[in-house]
């Protein structure tokens, strides 16, 4: 996108879930600047203009200067949003390569790693800030841009990527115990499909993937962090030592104190 030089960021944003009473209405007072307005759970509608949209856990709106907003939500189901407001330079010649004011995101776990390091690198406030918040605000805009441009998911296409959404969070959370139940309801499926459709996706079994991940973890800590074998199992969740030892020594071939050695010696 040609605009990341022209991007203005401002002061609002924030990431808040909103009180029961809550209501957001702009029609009287139109928005001045862009909003990237996005919903990480919760229920409500959205009146955008003239279109009312509702509003999900994966809805997000990109809202210009102009727009006339009103929106609502369930007090039972009280949502939880990221807001981020920003300016854009002779923005009329770069709406063309803009996304559309609606979308459902279809990759949340990367979209969202995004919200949320751009909240944090604001609020840190440092020097470089704005450089990376501009940055990680053009790759929001630019997913969102591809995901419009790319034809709709099929609803095994839907599965497929909720999988490996699933993946990604089991190989970042390697210390937190991941069960097939949880997993499965995350996914809505239920846990017998579900197993079936992770070894279709990944290739490999549930129990495998999760075992694989632990251990590649436990590989680099030992021989990056300085942790021995017990502080290793005990991190990643290890009740009983001498299992750590031998399901490590399964997979990698090694005990993890000769790997632990070779990382000391490098």
């Amino acid at each position: 996108m040609e605009f990341i030089s022209q991007l203005d960021l401002n002061e609002n944003f924030g990431k808040v879930t909103c009180e029961r009473t809550w209501k957001w209405d702009t029609r009287q007072q139109p928005l001045e600047d862009f909003d990237l307005w996005y919903a990480w759970s919760g229920s409500g509608m959205m009146l955008r203009n003239r279109l009312t949209s509702p509003i999900g856990g994966g809805t997000c709106f990109v809202f210009r200067p102009g727009d006339r907003t009103a929106a609502s939500h369930d007090p039972q189901q009280p949502l939880t949003v990221t807001y981020i407001h920003f300016s854009l330079a002779d923005y009329q010649q770069l709406l063309p390569s803009m996304p559309s004011g609606t979308h459902t995101v279809k990759d949340r776990y990367l979209f969202e790693t995004y919200l949320n390091r751009y909240v944090e690198a604001m609020l840190e406030n440092t020097k470089d800030s704005a450089i990376e918040g501009k940055l990680l605000l053009t790759l929001m805009l630019l997913q969102l841009k591809r995901e419009e441009e790319q034809p709709a998911l099929h609803s095994a296409d839907h599965t497929n990527s909720l999988i490996r959404m699933l993946a990604h969070r089991i190989r970042q959370t390697p210390g937190i115990p991941h069960s097939m139940e949880s997993l499965a309801e995350n996914a809505n499926l239920s846990p017998r499909y579900f197993s079936l459709k992770f070894k279709e996706v990944m290739g490999i079994s549930l129990e495998q993937y999760i075992i694989q991940t632990r251990i590649e973890r436990a590989e680099h800590l030992l021989r990056y962090n300085g942790m021995n074998a017990s502080e290793v199992a005990e991190a990643l969740g290890y009740k009983d030592l001498s299992f750590f030892s031998r399901q490590f020594k399964k997979v990698r071939g090694k005990n993890p104190s000769e790997i632990r050695k070779e990382g000391l010696r490098k």
